[in-house]
This record gives C-alpha cells, structure tokens and sequence, in this order.
C-alpha cells in the first residue's frame, strides 16, 4: 500500500510540474487557461477558479492544460486565445513543460548532494583471481589510500581512476593495512564489460570488490552541489539520447531499455524501501527522462508541436484542419501502440515468473 501511495505522488508529481510549466507561461503570455486537469477518466473532483476549472480524474497517468482556441475548429480570433499568438510565443508555452522536468530533475539531483547520499568506501571487500591485485599482495580489509599519488576517498573514485588508464600496463597503489601504509605495484588487466547502454567496453581492472558492508553518506556544499547537479543533468542528457539513438538504429534492445507505469511502479516499491534518498533519485531520473523523451520531434509529443510550428514559421502558414487531424491520429495510434508494447514487456520483466507460476497452479 505504502508503495502504490509512493508511486501515486511520484507521478502526480511529475506530471503537475510539466502542466504546470505550459500553464505559467500560456498565463504570461495572456493566453486564457481553460482547464488545468490532473489524470484522465470520470472526474473525481473539480474546482473552478479565476474562469479556470481544476479537476483531479479517476486514471493518474497523465495529465492536460486545455488553452482557449488551442485548435482550428474552437479558435475564434480572440487576443486570448492560443493560436493567435505567435509561432514563438506557442513553442515557448509548449517548451516549458518539458522544461520543467528538466527543473525539477536538477533540484533533486541538487537536493541528493546537498542532504547527503549513500556511497561505498575504498575498503577491499574481495579478490578477484587471475587478476593484478591478488598476485601484488592486496588483502581483504585493506582501505586503498590513493593511486598513482592521486589520493581516493570512495569507490568510485577508485573505478573513475582506474578506467581511465586505457595505455598503462600497472598503477601503484596506497593501501592503509592495521594502521600501517603499504605501495605497492599492480598489474591491470583489461576486459570486455557491457556499459550503461549494453556496449561492450574494454576496461581495465584491478582485481578487488568493495566491501559492502562498509557505507559512508557524502555531503557537498551548496555551491559545489550545483556544479555536481550540472554534470548529473550533462551526463543523463548525452547518455539519454545516445540510448535513443542506438534503439532507433537497433543497436539496442527497446525492450530491455524502456519501462511504463508497471515498471515504474515495481522500480518505486524497491526504492520506498530503502529510503528518501533514492526516491528522490527516481523522481530526477524519471522526470529528466520525461522532459527529454517529450521533446523528441514526434507526433502529439511537445517536440512534435514544437517541430510543427518551427515548420510553420518557415511556410508563413499553419497546417490544414485536415492535415493535423492525419498528423494527430498518427501520433495517437504510435502512442497507444508504444504503451502496449512497454506494458507488455514490464508484464514480462518484472511480473513474469508470478504470472508463469499462476497458470501452472
């Protein structure tokens, strides 16, 4: 119950702060806001305000601002209405809803660095055989100290350090050993490992394992968790796109790499349990994900309107009734069909040995 609660508001979350973006700026820019709803379906509660209704539906899987003369057959010329402002000034209020997300991720990310996260300290846990650090005389329980003179604190400091010696043969190490400080020289090994978007890699490798049980949380200042924020949001940005580029050439699997409201579901019941922290973390993913993916040129996604009206710009003119009537019915089917496939593939994922074991009961 806890979870479904937890997931409820991550996506009630999300989904008001991207309204909420094409609401403020359709405001600013004098565009009358017809209803401003949360959730598709039977209404469950409603609530009028300013000639705005507010209105909170049964199905909380998205959400809608409706704007006044936003399409051909209701616009009837009026100053406050959405088509008769400017080609720009349309895409900015489109824009600010991705935005948004993109707002919302950067403050979480900032939050997280700032309250402080969760992370493994450099103390050995394991050994790995064949590989440079047994054979150099490293121990279990060993705390590294620094490599090649570079002093590391955690144990990402010590893979950061480690991966980007792709030409060096061996590093030296610092080891902290019963309070006595030992150097000592270890070969790397380079292998193939599969990265975040499944490509195989060749990486170099000491040979250790972190001790699990050994778990330090990180603080930063304010200042510095705003540069950390930025380089979050740069590197979600790049490797996003990149994913999206390799699924659309079919270096990737589709469904092994994106998820819907199942998934997200089992991925939020997992995080509820461990804490603020990574619930804070999945809802910066996921609306960094959110702001990206609805920029993506396609129709009845923000980038699709954004595409079309730059288009319009160009021609002078907008599209026929019945050329964005087609352009709408396309988009619509592709949606409908996407989510299928991503509802059936998290079934199958996350659900699929639940399901086998019921229908052999």
């Amino acid at each position: 119950m806890i979870s479904l609660l937890v997931f409820l508001c991550i996506l009630g979350v999300l989904i008001i702060v991207h309204e909420l973006g094409h609401f403020l700026v359709a405001k600013k820019l004098g565009v009358r806001v017809e209803k401003f709803s949360l959730g598709f379906g039977p209404r469950v509660m409603s609530k009028s305000v300013n000639n705005t209704e507010y209105d909170i539906r049964l199905i909380p899987l998205g959400g809608y601002v409706k704007m006044a003369g936003d399409n051909l057959q209701e616009y009837k010329g009026g100053s406050d209405e959405y088509i008769s402002k400017t080609p720009f000034q349309r895409a900015s209020i489109v824009f600010f809803g991705p935005f948004f997300n993109y707002i919302l991720g950067f403050l979480c990310f900032w939050l997280i660095f700032f309250a402080g996260y969760p992370t493994l300290t450099t103390k050995v846990g394991g050994l790995i055989d064949g590989l440079g650090a047994k054979s150099a005389g490293v121990e279990a329980g060993d705390k590294i100290t620094a490599i090649d003179g570079a002093k590391v604190f955690f144990w990402e400091d010590i893979q950061k350090a480690i991966h980007a010696q792709k030409d060096k043969e061996a590093v030296n190490i610092s080891i902290l050993r019963k309070d006595k400080e030992y150097n000592l020289k270890v070969r790397l090994q380079k292998m193939e490992l599969g990265d975040q978007l499944g490509e195989k890699r060749s990486v170099p490798l000491l040979g250790i394992t972190p001790f699990m049980d050994e778990i330090i949380t990180v603080r930063h200042g304010p200042v510095e968790s705003f540069f950390l924020s930025l380089d979050k949001l740069s590197e979600m940005t790049l490797m996003t796109y990149k994913a999206l580029f390799r699924m659309a050439t079919g270096r990737m699997s589709v469904r092994e790499s994106v998820t819907g409201p199942l998934g997200i579901f089992y991925i939020t019941s997992k995080a509820a349990s461990i804490g603020a922290i990574a619930v804070l973390h999945l809802i910066a993913v996921l609306s960094v994900s959110l702001g990206l993916f609805n920029l993506l040129p396609l129709p009845l996604l923000d980038g699709g309107h954004i595409f079309l009206l730059a288009l319009e710009k160009v021609r002078g003119k907008g599209l026929s009734p019945k050329s964005e009537h087609v352009i709408t019915q396309v988009g619509l089917a592709m949606i409908i069909s996407l989510a299928a496939l991503v509802t059936y593939n998290d079934l199958l994922r996350f659900f699929g040995d639940r399901i086998a074991g019921f229908f052999k009961r």
